[in-house]
């Protein structure tokens, strides 16, 4: 790293090559943070979380009870040892708390004054952060498993829906209604996922072991179905033309979106050309996955390496993603981890397990090299109040 430094400083070395390796250095050095610690609000597992992208500062959860709570991960008190605090919550009392299990939440990618959030009670909820009020609802007829929206869309309001149905709906927020089917799957979609790099492009997961992308500007629609064997079977096979031998409940784009990233009750991982659908064959080994819902995993972004991180049990499965090597094990939780996600800009790694949350974080690298002043830490939910400060 001194020889890193050094090269840097007298311009030998590219910025970009530096920041990769110490994120990368980071990011193999994750363990449990023993200096923080999250606010406990839920009262029963929590399934989603999300940070938002603009200051990635403040995090959402949805849990088992239908609540949603939003913290603040900011140390604005400067002290070695804290706790996140709930900046406010939608919980059992407010009038528009959703009735069953919330699946899954999405801050809106370019403000945060906007989140999305679905539920088991067949409802996408649109809501204003400052008044912490529905701003529209989206209903379907049949149990809503996964939602997202694009994260780099500029010419479109899209938010691709999969539900127990085999049809993707695709809500538009600007006129407030359903604009789009569509058909293809045979059975419910269990995760959805717009490409990072493309805002047409749409990859969705379905209990019939298929995977397919879509671009939403065609009639037709779906661009390819992805084939674990790469069309080397024969049509008649029963595994032709599926991307696992089970169910696939987990999609995840890798940060550039030239690859895909896919999870099925077969306990195997796949890494696909997002452009031409082709398996590229990357073995990661068995990847435990009982989830009988979407599992949500992450990827990293900006190291030299790339990282998948995959909730493995009570554990957090960390693998390179283009070599398949199984780095470490993060241990810390005592039950089913449920989600993960990945904040590259302070190397924050946050999972939640049914009625606990743990956290793993790293310092901001930004225009100068922060060194971490403490060692990762147990914790469980909790944020500062900001500008949306009101608890419901």
């Amino acid at each position: 790293m001194l020889g890193f430094l050094s090269a840097r400083q007298t311009g030998l070395e590219d910025p970009l090559r530096l920041r990769r390796a110490e994120s990368t250095r980071r990011v193999l050095g994750l363990e449990l943070n023993k200096d923080r610690d999250i606010e406990r609000i839920h009262g029963s597992g929590v399934n989603t979380l999300d940070i938002e992208p603009v200051e990635a500062r403040y995090m959402l959860s949805g849990g088992s009870d239908g609540v949603i709570v939003l913290y603040d991960l900011e140390n604005s008190s400067r002290q070695p040892y804290y706790t996140c605090k709930a900046v406010c919550s939608v919980g059992r009392n407010h009038p528009d708390v959703h009735k069953y299990s919330v699946e899954t939440v999405q801050w809106y990618p370019h403000d945060t004054g906007m989140f999305t959030s679905s539920s088991f009670d067949k409802t996408l909820k649109v809501w204003d952060t400052n008044t912490l009020q529905t701003a529209d609802i989206f209903n379907f007829e049949e149990t809503v498993y996964s939602h997202h929206m694009s994260p780099v869309a500029t010419k479109h309001c899209l938010v691709a829906v999969g539900t127990r149905g085999p049809k993707v709906q695709l809500c538009d927020l600007k006129s407030g209604s359903c604009s789009h089917i569509l058909q293809g799957h045979r059975q419910e979609i269990l995760a959805v996922s717009w490409s990072p790099r493309c805002e047409y492009i749409l990859a969705t997961a379905s209990a019939d072991s298929r995977v397919k992308l879509w671009d939403v500007r065609r009639a037709s629609g779906c661009l390819f179905t992805l084939d674990q064997h790469n069309g080397k079977k024969s049509q008649a096979v029963e595994s032709a033309n599926t991307a696992h031998n089970g169910k696939v409940n987990g999609l995840c784009f890798t940060s550039d979106g030239l690859h895909l990233l896919t999870v099925g009750t077969d306990n195997r991982m796949r890494l696909w050309n997002s452009s031409n659908g082709e398996n590229t064959l990357v073995n990661y080994g068995k990847v435990c996955n009982d989830s009988r819902k979407a599992l949500k995993f992450t990827v990293s972004d900006g190291c030299s390496s790339e990282f998948v991180f995959v909730p493995y049990g009570s554990t957090i499965a960390v693998y390179t993603i283009y070599s398949g090597e199984q780095i470490t094990m993060l241990k810390g939780h005592y039950k089913s981890v449920d989600c993960c996600v990945f904040q590259s800009h302070f190397q924050r790694e946050t999972e939640h397990e049914r009625g606990r949350g743990r956290e793993r974080r790293r310092h901001r690298i930004g225009n100068r090299l922060q060194a971490p002043s403490h060692q990762p830490r147990a914790r469980r939910g909790a944020r500062t109040p900001g500008p949306r400060d009101r608890d419901l």
